[in-house]
């Protein structure tokens, strides 16, 4: 039998070889091109809110739940309800979604329990495992299923409606699913047909999703540029933030888009956390989603610091999709405010709004 340290670094040379491997096989121009890690920087940003995709949907909904006093409000794409997998990769994959595939798929409507997901919420607010629920009444949320999700589908975000109308005024929360689209983050103009499914899982829709979301978060913005990025991309040590990244299912280093006028010390930028789906980290889609989500057009003219914090993949079976951690395949913990990613992510928001 291999010794402790040995199978580690046998481990490590396993992972870091397939995600070069990874990074190889994507076409050049889709290939990172970020500058050495540095570390992330001190900022004075304000206004914190986060998005997601998918897994990142997931993590976004947690994160916002569990952190509520800090957040704005959030914009949930192919998501569900808060602690939805109630820890179990089997309620995760055919519950709260169908990537189990058919005939596995259990997903039907209210079949989450969002009763029972509203006692957990309150039981780990009495507890103080998350923030009051009462923070979130003054929250705005906006959610988008497409009709044509296989992966998440209507049903499960008709239940996160319902979640999130237990705690907000039905007036705060925005709720579109009219757009036949597969599982993806809507644009218009960045992506594959609206109907696909595949990577980067961004797709051309007609729909501005960053911009409905950021919009519908912070009010009326300035349109958004169309011009390439003015702003600056920097590609910062998440290993600062959590002890042995890829462990636990996250990656070295993270990418944080930078706009003109939030440089030093950032006072008056708002501060916004884009959650990337699973298989949809920069090492696997190169810069298709730190560039062209669509986030950054409205960064530039609204001052809008940008963080996008990057998973990694967990082999051979607890996360080998590089998602975040949703259903427990890293930490026990994962939806209350002492998990690993959780409060990983929540270090790098502190460190960006100048919290001590």
């Amino acid at each position: 039998m291999l010794r402790s340290s040995p199978r580690k670094l046998i481990v490590r040379t396993i992972v870091a070889l397939a995600m070069l491997a990874a990074t190889l096989l994507l076409p050049p121009a889709l290939r990172p091109t970020y500058a050495q890690a540095a570390s992330l920087p001190a900022l004075k940003a304000e206004q914190l809110s986060v998005s997601g995709l998918s897994s990142g949907g997931f993590m976004a909904v947690q994160f916002d739940v569990a952190y509520s006093a800090s957040i704005v409000g959030a914009g949930i794409i192919a998501g569900g309800p808060y602690n939805c997998s109630r820890g179990s990769v089997n309620v995760a994959t055919m519950v709260c979604s169908c990537t189990s595939g058919l005939p596995w798929c259990s997903v039907s409507n209210g079949g989450t329990g969002v009763a029972s997901l509203v006692e957990t919420t309150a039981t780990y607010a009495q507890r103080g495992h998350i923030d009051a629920t009462a923070n979130l009444a003054r929250q705005r949320i906006w959610l988008f299923s497409g009709r044509a999700d296989t992966v998440v589908p209507t049903a499960v975000m008709d239940d996160l409606a319902a979640y999130y109308r237990h705690y907000l005024p039905a007036e705060q929360i925005r709720y579109r699913s009219d757009i036949h689209a597969e599982h993806a983050i809507p644009t218009d103009g960045f992506g594959n047909g609206c109907a696909k499914l595949g990577a980067p899982y961004i797709s051309n829709c007609g729909v501005d999703g960053a911009g409905e979301l950021l919009n519908w978060i912070y009010g009326s913005l300035h349109p958004r540029s169309t011009a390439p990025p003015a702003g600056r991309f920097i590609e910062f040590d998440q290993e600062e933030f959590i002890d042995s990244p890829r462990r636990h299912g996250m990656a070295t280093t993270g990418i944080l888009y930078v706009p003109p006028g939030c440089e030093g010390n950032a006072a008056g930028c708002k501060l916004h956390v884009a959650f990337h789906g699973c298989k949809q980290t920069a090492a696997l889609v190169g810069e298709a989603h730190t560039h062209n989500a669509g986030y950054n057009a409205w960064a530039d003219t609204n001052r809008i610091v940008v963080l996008y914090p990057q998973a990694a993949p967990v082999y051979p079976w607890a996360n080998p999709n590089s998602c975040w951690d949703w259903f427990s395949y890293d930490d026990a913990n994962y939806a209350i405010k002492t998990g690993r990613q959780m409060r990983a992510v929540k270090r790098m928001t502190e460190r960006l709004m100048g919290v001590q």
